[in-house]
């Protein structure tokens, strides 16, 4: 018989207004986002560097937006892999080999003589990186409870980012050393198998649903045997009405164009050297830090006061931000890399907003066991699929008609549209997230009654 809250590294009840804390969540939560870092910044490499590779390899700008295009759609057939993988086996297992161990395909893309090579190697490595968002955001919801998600959501994005700004003007300065990119590619690969074999000897996966409130005094195996993913359960995500409405929105998320074509253009556009219009990525990091920071605190506040509109508010108000910003960033020349930089950190900022926000809000409406299938949905293909249809039209776009016109449409345009869209958002969200609180409350009582607890 199993005894409750007998478990291993347990989830303990502190205050109600604290939530549930799980033990050693900050330690795991810096594994995570050491792990997060080191892939971001390898895949971002590409872009940051492409005015080299193309140089290098004799490409034209289009093929940034193949090869961007590559990486994300190849996430939308291999996260759900891993997902599966995840429940086969363990959400340890995949991390250790998928997000770390898997750098090696990295190191194989530093080699490339030309461009297929590249875009074999650099799609491959992409395809390992897929598991990341998912499985991590996923642990994320098992570590912290509902009343400190938004923050934690923040603190791990926000960090990723600005570590990864500090690197960026660092990556930039790799144009000053021949074949530069080479040598970033080779560094990242050797430190993500580092990180790998770090997750393999540190990491401790909480189990799922160690954070809810109704189960936390459930022990481990009590709560993986009322939290199996089933078919049925993967396919009642499809019913979800708040889910379907944030996946639409996800794929009229023109923002992501930034982090892919943002130097690109102040060199092509604006006429700055590769390596000055790399200094830019460090104010967009520190910008998006700050808002991954400041939207993770106010949705933990304005989810108590006003659970049934205040995420939702918060959502919505980032997306027209965004346009603003990006209207004055992108419609009109400076002269000054300093004032670009400040513009930068303000579209890093509303931007930043949005993963602090739409994580945890994801986690409120799905049971813990579908909260990795949902995040597949969410990031490896809504995302991925939005990612490479911005990443892929804007790129041989910008060829016909020039990357100023491309950015007014996607980054203004459409992100206004986005905005309005989210309007149909506010009353199916207190619905969803009420129906899982009662679905845990019964999954509790079930629980407590089996002869086996």
């Amino acid at each position: 018989m199993t005894e409750l809250g007998k478990s291993s590294g347990r989830p303990t009840k502190d205050a109600p207004a604290n939530g549930i804390h799980v033990k050693g969540r900050y330690r795991q939560l810096t594994l995570l986002g050491g792990t997060m870092i080191v892939d971001s910044t390898e895949a971002s490499l590409v872009s940051s560097l492409f005015p080299l590779i193309r140089q290098s390899l004799g490409i034209s700008l289009g093929a940034l937006g193949i090869l961007t295009a590559a990486s994300k759609i190849v996430g939308v057939f291999t996260g759900p892999f891993w997902i599966w993988a995840a429940q086969r086996y363990s959400r340890k297992s995949v991390l250790v080999v998928a997000t770390g161990l898997w750098g090696v395909w990295g190191i194989a893309a530093g080699f490339s003589q030309n461009f297929t090579q590249l875009l074999v190697f650099y799609t491959v490595l992409a395809a390992g990186y897929a598991a990341a968002g998912p499985i991590i955001t996923e642990i994320l919801g098992d570590l912290f409870s509902s009343s400190s998600r938004g923050r934690a959501v923040g603190v791990l994005y926000g960090t990723v980012s600005l570590v990864g700004a500090v690197i960026g003007p660092l990556k930039g300065q790799l144009a000053g050393v021949d074949e530069g990119w080479r040598w970033g590619l080779w560094g990242i690969g050797v430190f993500n198998v580092v990180l790998g074999i770090a997750l393999l000897v540190w990491f401790h996966d909480p189990g799922r649903g160690a954070a809810e409130q109704q189960l936390a005094d459930l022990d481990r195996n009590t709560r993986e045997a009322h939290s199996k993913l089933t078919w049925d359960k993967a396919f009642s995500l499809l019913r979800i009405r708040s889910l379907n409405i944030l996946l639409v929105s996800r794929l009229l998320s023109g923002h992501l164009l930034v982090i892919t074509y943002g130097v690109v253009f102040l060199v092509d556009v604006q006429g700055f050297s590769t390596q000055k219009a790399a200094l830019v990525l460090l104010p967009f990091g520190v910008g998006y830090f700050l808002g991954t920071l400041l939207g993770g605190a106010a949705l933990d506040r304005l989810t108590r006061r006003s659970p049934r509109y205040g995420p939702v508010a918060i959502l919505q108000g980032a997306q027209f931000a965004f346009a603003a910003v990006a209207f004055l960033s992108t419609q009109f020349s400076y002269d000054s890399i300093l004032v670009y930089s400040v513009l930068f950190a303000a579209l890093g900022a509303t931007q930043g907003i949005n993963p602090s926000v739409n994580r945890p809000m994801v986690m409120a409406i799905t049971p813990p066991e579908l909260r990795g299938p949902a995040f597949v949905l969410y990031g490896s293909i809504a995302e991925a699929v939005a990612w490479a249809g911005f990443s892929l039209g804007a790129g041989f776009l910008a060829d016909a008609l020039g990357l100023q016109v491309v950015f007014l449409w996607v980054l203004v345009v459409l992100m206004l549209v986005n905005g309005l869209f989210l309007t149909l958002l506010y009353r199916p969200y207190a619905a969803d997230t009420a129906r899982v609180q009662r679905e845990l409350d019964t999954r509790r009582r079930d629980a407590l009654a089996s002869p086996e607890v």
